[in-house]
């Protein structure tokens, strides 16, 4: 595979959403519009039961931020912008009436950490380690902190975004909550996707609907706080420290 794409494939009452941007599937803004899109049609069609999100590829779920977009960034209101895209996919996610199932199949960084801890139950496979490295560039994980740390607690989103160079483990992510099972393989990770899904499209969608409404009581206010997370990251992206970092990965 070469060309990026965002597509929603339904399948036995299942929306399977899946994205792809070679080589790593970082996420420019334009893809991040596409998925917060998708995953809206998703949750408003009476065909679908239980949504997928799931990435192409077999190595990286997502390595967050499109590095490139980054480093065009000129102004905060640019900034603040970009960074609402991934905002905006959480909302989308939380806000959702359908349980949405993370499938995490290779290592997840930055925004795709955000994206997993964002679904309602994520599945990954051993390879599928996680890093926060936004401080190495100057800036920090404010828009996806509120879903980081509603998975996996203050103390392990202080670990994770403090050693922000550092991978951490698969079994560590499942041990602090953001992964609710690993598999040994892509293929071992699609079964139980498969075999999850199915059983939730048998329960009642009223009881499924009303059972994620208290998942996420408290949250009601992550419209505005995301969107005041993403200023400051709007802003910190033009630093000096910043734009220097950033210049090493043009």
């Amino acid at each position: 595979m070469s060309t990026s794409y965002v597509h929603l494939n339904v399948e036995n009452k299942v929306g399977y959403i899946e994205f792809y941007n070679p080589p790593h599937n970082a996420l420019p803004a334009a893809m991040l519009a596409r998925l917060t899109e998708l995953i809206e049609t998703a949750g408003r069609d009476s065909s679908i039961a239980v949504i997928v999100l799931k990435s192409g590829g077999d190595r990286t779920f997502s390595a967050g931020a499109s590095f490139d977009e980054l480093i065009a960034i000129s102004n905060p209101e640019q900034g603040a912008k970009f960074f609402e895209g991934f905002a905006n996919v959480i909302n989308a996610l939380r806000n959702c009436p359908k349980i949405t199932i993370g499938r995490v199949q290779g290592k997840a960084v930055g925004g795709g950490v955000g994206l997993a801890a964002a679904t309602d139950y994520c599945l990954a496979t051993i390879h599928s380690e996680i890093k926060l490295s936004e401080l190495t560039i100057g800036i920090g994980p404010f828009v996806i902190e509120p879903a980081v740390s509603r998975k996996i607690g203050l103390s392990a989103m202080s670990q994770l975004s403090l050693e922000a160079s550092r991978f951490f483990s698969a079994q560590w992510a499942q041990e602090k909550g953001l992964y609710m099972k690993i598999c040994p393989s892509v293929d071992d990770l699609d079964a139980e996707i498969k075999l999850l899904a199915k059983q939730l499209c048998e329960y009642n969608p009223e009881a499924l609907q009303k059972l994620k409404e208290t998942f996420w009581e408290g949250t009601e206010h992550w419209g505005e706080l995301l969107q005041d997370r993403a200023a400051i990251s709007g802003r910190l992206v033009l630093s000096d420290f910043t734009k220097t970092q950033l210049k090493k990965y043009k």
